[in-house]
C-alpha cells in the first residue's frame, strides 16, 4: 500500500510513498492530526540526489519494525528541502544548535506544534529505533521536560543570525578588505587548490570574490591561487570528463573523489565562474569547461518549456557513481587510442578508487608530457580529445542513467540562466543566449503571477510562492541578461520585481530582508538567510541587486535599502570571509566604485562585445542602445557610436571607440 506520498509531484517525496512509514506531506492535515492525537511529530527533509537519504531509507524507513514504532507513536512528515527550503532552514538551525553540525537527511522530532526537541542527521537503523522508542516513553512519562526544552531552542531559533542597527560609515577602506581577506587567505590549500580541509566544496561565490579583490588591488599571491584552484578543479575528479559538468563536492583533499550528484544550482555558478576567469587569464581549459558544462545542461537537463530540472542523483542500480566510473578494459573501444586516452585520463587495470578496478577520470599535470610526446599541436590535442570523449559519451550513454530531479525551482533556474549570460558575454556564442533567454521566458510564463514570484510552477498539488532568493536570483539574471542585449523591458521587468520583494520581505523597523513574505505560511520562526554558503545568501544577493538599480534607475530608496542592510552586516565580515562572500564583493565595489559604463548609437551592441572580450573589469555596469528611458543615458541620443564613462554621478567626454574607452578605464584604475 502506498503511503499519502503517493499524491505529491516531488521526486524525493514520491521515492518514499511505497515506505511502510505512513508518511504524510507537510500541510495542515498533517500538523492537525499530531495536535489532535498529542503525537511528536517526526520532520525528516533531504533531497533526490542525497545518497544518505537513500541509504537511511534503505536501513530505516524501509524497515517493518522502525517503521511500526513511528507508526503508532508520531506522526512522521516528510519534505523536500528544495521545495520547502524556508522549513528546512528552520529546523538546520535546531539541529545545528543542538549538535553544532548539520546536512541531510535531516531528522528532526518535534512537539505537536512542531517546535523541536532531539535532532540530527543520519542515523543507523538501530540507533533510530531505541531514540524513538526513548522519546516517546519521555513524551508519556515526563512531557514537561520536552516542553521546556522546546521553549529554551525555539527562542535559540529565533534569535540566530538577527543583527542589530549599525550606523552607516562615511567611507569603506582598502583595510576593511584586508581584514577580511588576511584571516581567509591563511585558509589556502597551496598544494592542491581550495582550502586546508576535506570534503572540498567549489564555493564560486568565494572564488569570484578572490579573483576580483586580487584584479582591483593587484595581489598576484591571491591571483594565482584562484587560478591554480580552478585548474585543480576543472582537471579534478569532482568534473566529469566524458559528459560535462560538476559534481556537488569532492569527499577528498585533492578534487579527485566527487560525491556524484550534480545540481543545477553549482553549474550555473561554475559557469558564470569560469567565464569571469577567462576574461582575466585565457585559458583553452576554462573555454572547454565552460562549453562541455553548458553541453551537459542543454543535453540531458532541459525540459520542454525551456526551463531546467534540477539534479542528477548520485547513484544509480542502487552504487554511488556507477553511471560515471570505469574499468580499464572498458577504454579497449577506443582502438588504437585506448593507451593513450588511459594515460589522459588515469585509468588504470587496478583502480584509482577505492573500488577494486573502479577509476574516476581525472587529469594531472603530469599528463600534459602526453601532448608533447605524441606530438599535437595543443590546438590538434584539443580535437582530439574532444573526439576520444565523443566516443566514451555514446559508450556510457547506453548505462542506466541517474535518477533525474525533475522539479523546476525558479532560484535555480535564475542562477543557470546568469551563467548562460555570462559565458555569452565573454564567448559570444548565440546558444548560450538562446538558451538563456527561454530559462527567462520559462520564469515568465511557468513562475510568474501578476507582479509575484512562485518557487517552482503551480501543480494540482499546491502552489508556494517564491521565497526571497528566488526574488534576488532573478533579478540579477533579468539585469544580466539587459547588459547583454540592452532590452529594457528586463530591467523594468528586475525593478517591479524589487519593489515587490521590498514589500513581501523587508522589515523597516528592524532593516532586515526576511527569507519568507510576510504573507507566507505562519512557521516557530521567521528567519533572514545572511551568510552565504555554496549559494550566495538571499539577504546578500537582494542587497547587491538593489545597488544595481540603484544606479541604474537613480533610485536613492534602493540605495538607502541596500546600505542599510550591509553597514548591519558588515562588522562581522571579517570574521569569517568564505562565509561572507557575496558581501565581500559587495565591499569590494563600494570601496573601488563601480564602472558606469554607457554605450549609445547604432554601434551599441558590437562594442559591448568588444569591450568584454578584451578588458576585464571586475566592477562594472553596461549601459547601452538607443531611445532608451534610463537616467543615465536619456540626454546621450546620439546618432553617431560614442562611450562614456561614469563614476559616482559624473559621466567622462564621450569617447570614440572602445579602444578610448579602454584606454580611458585603464588609466583610471592605474
Amino acid at each position: 500500500m502506498a503511503n499519502q506520498l503517493q499524491n505529491e509531484t516531488s521526486p524525493y517525496l514520491k521515492q518514499h510513498m511505497h515506505n511502510p512509514v505512513h508518511w504524510m506531506p507537510w500541510g495542515e492535515e498533517a500538523l492537525t492530526k499530531a495536535k489532535q492525537e498529542n503525537k511528536l511529530i517526526i520532520i525528516s527533509i533531504g533531497y533526490s540526489a542525497c545518497h544518505w537519504c537513500h541509504v537511511m531509507e534503505r536501513e530505516s524507513f524501509e524497515n517493518e519494525a522502525i517503521a511500526q514504532t513511528m507508526n503508532k507513536f508520531y506522526v512522521s512528515i516528510k519534505i523536500d528541502r528544495e521545495e520547502r527550503p524556508d522549513i528546512d532552514q528552520i529546523y538546520m538551525i535546531a539541529v545545528q544548535l543542538m549538535t553544532k553540525s548539520g546536512g541531510w537527511p535531516l531528522n528532526v522530532i518535534c512537539l505537536p506544534d512542531g517546535r523541536p526537541i532531539y535532532g540530527g542527521t543520519y542515523f543507523k537503523a538501530q540507533d533510530w529505533q531505541n531514540i524513538l522508542l526513548q522519546i516517546a516513553q519521555m513524551w508519556e512519562e515526563t512531557p514537561q521536560i520536552a516542553l521546556d526544552y522546546a521553549e529554551k531552542l525555539t527562542a535559540g531559533i529565533q534569535q540566530a543570525e538577527r543583527l542589530p542597527i549599525a550606523e552607516i560609515p562615511e567611507q569603506y577602506s582598502l583595510t576593511d578588505l584586508k581584514s577580511v581577506v588576511l584571516p581567509w587567505k591563511e585558509l589556502f590549500d597551496y598544494r592542491e587548490g581550495g582550502y586546508r580541509r576535506s570534503p572540498k566544496f567549489p564555493l564560486p561565490n568565494n572564488w569570484t570574490f578572490l579573483l576580483r579583490y586580487a584584479t582591483l588591488t593587484k595581489d598576484q599571491e591571491i591571483l594565482a591561487h584562484v587560478h591554480f584552484t580552478l585548474e585543480q578543479i576543472a582537471n579534478g575528479g569532482i568534473y566529469d570528463h566524458i559528459g560535462g559538468g560538476f559534481c556537488r563536492y569532492s569527499v577528498d583533499e585533492k578534487w579527485h573523489v566527487p560525491h556524484f550528484e550534480k545540481m543545477l544550482y553549482d553549474n550555473g555558478q561554475l559557469i558564470s565562474l569560469y567565464s569571469e576567469a577567462y576574461q582575466r587569464s585565457p585559458n583553452q581549459n576554462y573555454k572547454n569547461t565552460v562549453q562541455e558544462t553548458i553541453n551537459w545542461v542543454i543535453r540531458e537537463m532541459r525540459a520542454p518549456n525551456g526551463g531546467f530540472y534540477s539534479a542528477l542523483d548520485a547513484d544509480s542500480e542502487g552504487v554511488e557513481g556507477k553511471f560515471y566510473t570505469f574499468d580499464s578494459e572498458e577504454f579497449d573501444l577506443l582502438g588504437d587510442d585506448a593507451e593513450i586516452a588511459r594515460n589522459y585520463f588515469n585509468i588504470t587495470k587496478e583502480g584509482n578508487w577505492e573500488e577494486e578496478k573502479t577509476n574516476i577520470p581525472f587529469i594531472s599535470n603530469k599528463n600534459k608530457h602526453l601532448i608533447v610526446e605524441a606530438g599535437f599541436s595543443q590546438e590538434e590535442w584539443n580535437t582530439y580529445i574532444a573526439e576520444i570523449k565523443t566516443k566514451l559519451l555514446q559508450y556510457r550513454a547506453s548505462r542506466i542513467r541517474p535518477g533525474l530531479d525533475t522539479k523546476q525551482l525558479t532560484s535555480w533556474n535564475a542562477l543557470l540562466l546568469k551563467g548562460l549570460i555570462d559565458a555569452y558575454r565573454t564567448f559570444n556564442d548565440p546558444l548560450y543566449l538562446s538558451t538563456a533567454l527561454g530559462i527567462a521566458d520559462f520564469i515568465v510564463q511557468e513562475c510568474t503571477i501578476a507582479d509575484a514570484l512562485l518557487h517552482q510552477p503551480e501543480d494540482n498539488n499546491r502552489k508556494i510562492a517564491g521565497f526571497l532568493d528566488d526574488y534576488a536570483f532573478t533579478i540579477e539574471a533579468y539585469i544580466a541578461l539587459y547588459e547583454a542585449t540592452f532590452d529594457e523591458s528586463w530591467l523594468y521587468k528586475a525593478k517591479a520585481l524589487a519593489n515587490r520583494a521590498i514589500d513581501l520581505f523587508y522589515e523597516v523597523d528592524t532593516a532586515t530582508f526576511y527569507y519568507t513574505p510576510n504573507d507566507g505560511e505562519e512557521l516557530i520562526a521567521r528567519k533572514s538567510e545572511i551568510m552565504d554558503n555554496v549559494i550566495p545568501g538571499s539577504a546578500s544577493s537582494i542587497v547587491r541587486q538593489l545597488y544595481k538599480l540603484g544606479i541604474l534607475f537613480d533610485d536613492e530608496n534602493f540605495t538607502a535599502i541596500a546600505d542599510q542592510v550591509f553597514a548591519n552586516v558588515f562588522p562581522h565580515i571579517a570574521s569569517y570571509g568564505s562565509a561572507y562572500s557575496n558581501w565581500a564583493i559587495q565591499l569590494l565595489e563600494l570601496h573601488f566604485g563601480t564602472n558606469e559604463i554607457a554605450l549609445t548609437g547604432p554601434q551599441a551592441n558590437q562594442w559591448r562585445k568588444e569591450l568584454e572580450q578584451n578588458l576585464y573589469v571586475p566592477n562594472k555596469i553596461i549601459l547601452g542602445g538607443t531611445n532608451s528611458t534610463l537616467p543615465l543615458l536619456v540626454n546621450k541620443q546620439e546618432f553617431d557610436s560614442k562611450a562614456y564613462l561614469c563614476r559616482n554621478k559624473t559621466c567622462s567626454l564621450p569617447q570614440l571607440s572602445i579602444a578610448q574607452l579602454i584606454e580611458l578605464i585603464n588609466k583610471n584604475e592605474a
